[in-house]
């Protein structure tokens, strides 16, 4: 019992601390304290989905979480659609899978090109997107912010029309009003109508017509030179197959004895999880479980301090036009600098660094981007 004391004292420094084994401070556990606290309090993650009707948005999110969560929509006629402007409506639910929560929240448009006029079915998403940003704006500057609830937009899913030869002037007005405000990532829905050639050549127009048009979708960042070669394949896959050709299905079918999802058609079955049907397994694979933490990076270090940028621009702007109409009123009786002025005149200043750096940021995503292009137009080469 006494060795077994000497032993376990052996551990303790003479004012009662802990000794870490073999000389180590210890930590390297702080990898391990970050997960758990990060475990216990879960993720938050918001997604809209934006698209015309008919191309099979709810039924993919249905698909890509294993749920219903349309399960109560009524689905109008054409007459009710003639007119019909852009709603938001909004969906949270929470997800566990092996201890981890998800705080989900799919934010679907219906609406959006329905009406005969769609030339400002982008204004009520900006609208949406610009309130989250408020909202967390507003909850980050108060006292309490230890609760904060984080309802950014951290994705946007654009989905495109297989039928027609590349963008419309709607995909491009939409995506050049939001680049800014929202990560995009275009897809093309309803793959199985398009054989393979058909998809190539859709994908290199669409690619090619958003160069044109100037217009920033979401880049996949370069890997790290310290990852796997099985990791780094998985992120040329995934940069290759961009936009994502998708096929969404809930129904169950049975080929040979096992039972997948899919579409059954007279000619034979569309596996919805199969790579070579669609690239259905590559985009759920891209959102949930390699870029979900780069897609919400991105929308806090850029589009939301972009933003917030702008938003005190704003509001120092305008309290230097009071300012200026108090001195045009006042006269000689008002003083020429006052400690309010300074600290105002500070963070003017202030805000104009952290624009520099936006600025700076934005134009190494886009430098990224561009390459990015061009390494996947020499690899389209080099297998074609």
């Amino acid at each position: 019992m006494m060795a077994f004391m000497q032993r376990n004292e052996s551990h303790f420094l003479p004012n009662g601390a802990m000794r870490a084994p073999d000389g180590e401070i210890g930590f390297a556990t702080l990898p391990e304290q970050v997960h758990r606290k990060s475990v216990k309090k879960g993720f938050d993650f918001t997604l809209i989905v934006v698209g015309e009707t008919g191309l099979g948005k709810s039924t993919l999110i249905n698909s890509l979480f294993l749920t219903d969560l349309y399960k109560d929509r009524k689905i109008l006629s054409v007459e009710e659609r003639v007119d019909r402007t852009v709603e938001i409506e909004k969906t949270t639910m929470d997800i566990e899978e092996k201890g981890v929560k998800l705080r989900l929240t799919v934010v679907d448009t219906p609406g959006f090109g329905d009406a005969i006029n769609c030339e400002e079915n982008w204004k009520t998403i900006e609208r949406y997107i610009d309130d989250q940003f408020n909202q967390f704006f507003k909850d980050e500057s108060g006292l309490n912010r230890k609760n904060i609830v984080d309802n950014r937009v951290h994705c946007c899913l654009y989905f495109i029309s297989p039928y027609g030869h590349g963008l419309r002037q709607l995909d491009v007005e939409f995506m050049k009003r939001l680049h800014q405000k929202v990560n995009i990532v275009p897809i093309i829905a309803k793959a199985d109508t398009l054989t393979p050639i058909e998809i190539r050549k859709l994908k290199d127009t669409i690619l090619r017509e958003v160069e044109e048009h100037q217009i920033r979708i979401y880049q996949l960042p370069e890997c790290d030179s310290d990852e796997d070669e099985e990791f780094k394949q998985q992120d040329r896959e995934l940069k290759e197959s961009i936009p994502f050709a998708v096929i969404g299905s809930t129904q169950i079918v049975e080929i040979n004895g096992r039972k997948v999802r899919g579409r059954l058609y007279p000619w034979g079955i569309v596996e919805v999880e199969n790579p070579k049907h669609s690239d259905f397994l590559k985009l759920r694979t891209f959102l949930i479980s390699t870029h979900m933490q780069d897609l919400k990076d991105v929308t806090r270090d850029v589009h939301y301090e972009s933003y917030r940028a702008q938003y005190i621009t704003k509001i120092s702007q305008q309290a230097a036009r009071e300012r200026n109409k108090l001195r045009r009123d006042s006269g000689p009786n008002f003083e020429a600098v006052t400690e309010t002025d300074r600290l105002l005149q500070q963070k003017e200043e202030e805000i104009r660094k952290m624009q520099d750096m936006l600025q700076q940021m934005q134009q190494k995503l886009r430098a990224a981007g561009s390459e990015g292009e061009g390494q996947k137009a020499k690899a389209r080469e080099m297998n074609f």
